[in-house]
């Protein structure tokens, strides 16, 4: 196609682009502004805008409200694999305290999160899936969880009270293999994961929290875990910029021969 056939935002997302890929700008550079890329190109201010959006919406760059549009330090986006990271040695890979650092670790990037741990009534929603009264406490791990310092998702798990009080799962570290390897020892082990999957806009907390714009859209993953005997031991909602990660499950949809 003859370049002024090119529809102006994918060509200037196109040249942009080329320039991250060869290093122009490096991750976590600032991009110029969107009026100075208005001026210097002779485009709409929508358009600049507009260019930008294609480039967060591929994972290239993330736009910071007040402070401009930078360089994902994480150029892609990180691939949660659904089938395959809950199992035993995936997460406990090379002592990894779980699925999310083991799969943050495979990506030569360095996992780390803020906990902070409390005893507290779970959400309704919650609490019906852990078959609680909403008197009763559960054990709350809201994480913050980053890959290179970047913030990537906020994840809360909560834990009945009568499995999870006074044990490894109410310390900062959960051990090799996290929360799911420490039930399984508890005699609580996980045999059966499921997990619902909406796409929302984000509040003003969670949009601050994980620095992306409120008017983007993150996934909203319930995961809940179950033990052979159908008791749910475990439900975390995971909160994840749409921007940063792309989702894949796998299942058999009809069972072997003999």
């Amino acid at each position: 196609m003859e370049e002024a056939k090119i529809p102006k935002v994918q060509r200037l997302a196109a040249e942009l682009r080329e320039k991250i890929t060869k290093g122009v700008y490096a991750p976590g550079a600032a991009l110029p502004q969107v009026r100075e890329l208005q001026e210097s190109e002779g485009v709409a201010y929508q358009t600049a805008r507009d260019v930008y959006r294609v480039l967060e919406d591929e994972g290239l760059v993330v736009s910071r409200k007040g402070k401009g549009t930078f360089v994902s330090t994480i150029l892609g986006k990180i691939h949660r694999d659904g089938t395959g990271r809950y199992i035993k040695s995936a997460r406990e890979e090379a002592g990894a305290r779980g699925a999310f650092a083991a799969e943050i670790a495979r990506l030569n990037m360095t996992p780390s999160s803020t906990t902070v741990i409390t005893r507290e009534r779970p959400p309704k929603r919650v609490a019906e899936i852990l078959d609680m009264r909403t008197s009763k406490l559960a054990l709350a791990r809201a994480r913050t969880m980053q890959a290179d310092e970047t913030v990537v998702q906020l994840a809360t798990s909560y834990f009945p009270g009568d499995i999870a009080f006074g044990t490894q799962l109410e310390k900062q570290d959960t051990g090799p293999g996290g929360s799911k390897s420490r039930l399984a020892e508890l005699g609580f082990a996980q045999v059966r994961i499921r997990e619902d999957l909406d796409v929302r806009q984000p509040t003003k907390d969670e949009a601050r929290a994980m620095g992306v714009p409120a008017d983007r859209p993150i996934y909203e993953i319930t995961h809940v875990g179950l033990t052979s005997e159908n008791r749910a031991v475990e439900v975390c909602v995971h909160l994840m910029p749409i921007t940063l990660w792309s989702l894949s499950y796998e299942w058999p949809i009809e069972q072997p021969t003999t």
